[in-house]
């Protein structure tokens, strides 16, 4: 027994303490092996990270955002290149001084930029996108007070040469590169570009080797746009609907003017106007109420009405019917603006001239029949999104067939239990003025030098019923309600609108209106077709939006070189 013990006397003992002693001796070799395997090959890669993010600092690069320009070439929006101000708080030995240096040149508070200088780390951004001429200031003085620990990195920061003209349009970009609002979000993936990144061998201290080692992955700059707007006629539009909702006393307004044929817009604004010097706005301000916001249009609905009967050749504009003082609508009359009490014999011609709502509600309810109606109105758009390349469009709100009662078709004929952005009536307007083939309104002409595509619709009324609603639209300009909207000189051709808006209260509010001109010029080969709306306010078309309309086609006709036909 003494034998069998490890270290016994005896035979057998001393070959039994050597094998213990060897199992003990592998056993502690596989911990360490193990320990090894561990270490290399599944916690490797994080302590390997770990060793290079201390002695490593990774900067990123930023890509040059792509040159916005508008139909004329000018720069209207652009990069420039700053600097990032970034320190390692390891080797600031003053942080009171550097910091009241910073406050000097970059504004802020003091404390601010000594918490940032104390951090314990190596890498801290003290502030992105400055100019280069302060950064170099602030280079200057500290290397006269010798503060250490400060550095410096290329940036880009957007700039936009017109100042606030054009900027509920073109939107703006956020520190980090990216478009917030406009075409900047828009087509943020187009010009944005693709960010680099530098990689710094550093010492144990976080402060950059001389001729260390490094890499460098270079940024891809992001591809330039040529967009539609003429941005003297921009600027022009902005300055005249600013002041309309004062002046008639409405809570907003639009402007949107296009080339029909094409559809390229060359100006559009809604008030309140943004102020790039204060970001801070509202989404009321950054965005294009043509685009996103829906009302009930009103009385321009009527070109659409009218034109879809001149298209089934159900009448033209001399057929003329026998219209009552009220016609029944649903359970209610419809009555006209000018309080007519009695029954009149009028053509199609008289009844947009004079924009009677019975005339219309009569022509949809006992001619054109709902379903013709609906069907027309779809085949316009009306309800569904005109493609337009800018953010936020809203489709509105407009009844199928299916959903019809007994008042909708009969309202929808002069532009009420309808409720639409105007971008729509724009579209359906300029189907009109080019021989009823629709195109789709946008800003883009082209990108990195290759031109966009925005190919025409599918015609929605005939050429022949096209050409009677413009004969029509004349006379409304020349004779009716539009003719506080014609300018001298030109053959204008459009329809007022003064539509009631619903109330939070039901029904509609008291002369609650949004009143509106739409129209082009020149009528027999237009070459621009200009949208004006006030949106909630106590005045009829006649009176307020078309004395806008004149103002925004005169100057128009002047800054496109559109020639007067007498």
């Amino acid at each position: 027994m003494r034998a069998s013990r490890p270290g016994g006397s005896g035979s057998g003992g001393a070959d039994h303490g050597l094998a213990v002693t060897r199992r003990a001796f592998t056993a502690l070799l596989g911990i360490v092996a193990a320990r090894l395997v561990w270490l290399q090959l599944i916690d490797g890669p994080r302590l390997a990270a770990a060793a290079a993010e201390q002695t490593t600092n990774v900067a990123t690069l930023r890509a040059r955002r792509g040159t916005i320009y508008d139909r004329n070439g000018n720069v209207i929006a652009m990069s420039e290149d700053c600097k990032t101000v970034y320190a390692n708080p390891s080797v600031v030995t003053d942080p009171s001084g550097v910091a009241d240096v910073l406050v000097d040149e970059l504004g802020g508070e003091k404390s601010a930029f000594m918490e940032l200088l104390t951090k314990e780390t190596t890498f801290v951004y003290l502030k992105r996108q400055v100019d280069t001429d302060v950064a170099s200031r602030i280079s200057e003085r500290l290397s006269e007070l010798e503060l250490e620990g400060v550095y410096y990195l290329d940036d880009t920061k957007r700039v936009y040469p017109y100042g606030n003209v054009g900027a509920q349009v073109l939107g703006y970009v956020g520190t980090e590169g990216k478009g917030l609002s406009g075409l900047e979000l828009y087509y943020d993936d187009v010009l944005t570009g693709t960010d680099g990144e530098m990689i710094m061998e550093t010492g144990a201290d976080g402060t950059p080797i001389a001729g260390g080692a490094s890499s460098v992955t270079e940024a891809k700059d992001g591809t330039d746009l040529v967009i539609s707007i003429d941005i003297d006629l921009q600027q022009a539009c902005e300055e005249i609907i600013r002041e309309a909702p004062e002046t008639y006393d409405a809570a907003s307004g639009s402007v949107m003017v296009t080339d029909p044929r094409t559809g390229e817009i060359l100006a559009a604004c809604s008030t309140p106007l943004p102020d790039f010097s204060n970001i801070s706005d509202t989404m009321e301000e950054l965005s294009l109420k043509l685009v996103s916001s829906a009302y009930e249009p009103g009385s321009v609905f009527k070109v659409l009405t009218t034109s879809i009967g001149f298209d089934l050749g159900l009448f033209n504009p001399d057929s003329v019917y026998t219209v009552p003082a009220a016609v029944l609508v649903g359970d209610d009359y419809v009555t006209d603006d000018d309080n007519r009490d009695y029954t009149e014999d009028m053509d199609v011609r008289e009844m947009m001239r004079r924009s009677s709502n019975t005339a219309m509600s009569l022509l949809v309810q006992d001619v054109i029949g709902a379903q013709r109606f609906s069907e027309g109105v779809a085949r316009y758009g009306i309800g569904s999104a005109t493609g337009i390349d800018f953010p936020g469009e809203t489709a509105g709100i407009v009844k199928s067939l299916d959903e019809y009662d007994g008042a909708t078709a009969g309202s929808m004929a002069f532009g009420q239990a309808v409720s639409i952005p105007m971008v729509q009536l724009v579209r359906a307007y300029s189907a009109v003025a080019n021989d009823g083939v629709p195109s789709t309104p946008h800003f883009l002409v082209s990108k990195g030098g290759e031109e966009a595509s925005w190919p025409l619709g599918d015609p929605v009324i005939s050429a022949e019923a096209a050409d009677m609603e413009t004969s029509v639209m004349r006379t409304v300009m020349e004779e009716g309600t539009g003719r506080n909207g014609q300018v001298e000189g030109y053959d204008v051709a459009g329809k007022t609108g003064t539509g009631e808006q619903a109330s939070e209260e039901g029904g509609y509010g008291a002369y609650d209106f949004t009143a509106s001109l739409c129209g082009f010029v020149n009528a027999d080969s237009p070459e621009a077709l200009v949208y004006v709306g006030l949106n909630h306010l106590p005045h009829l078309a006649s009176a307020s939006a078309a004395k806008v309309f004149h103002d925004v086609m005169a100057q128009t006709v002047s800054i496109m070189g559109v020639k007067p036909v007498s």
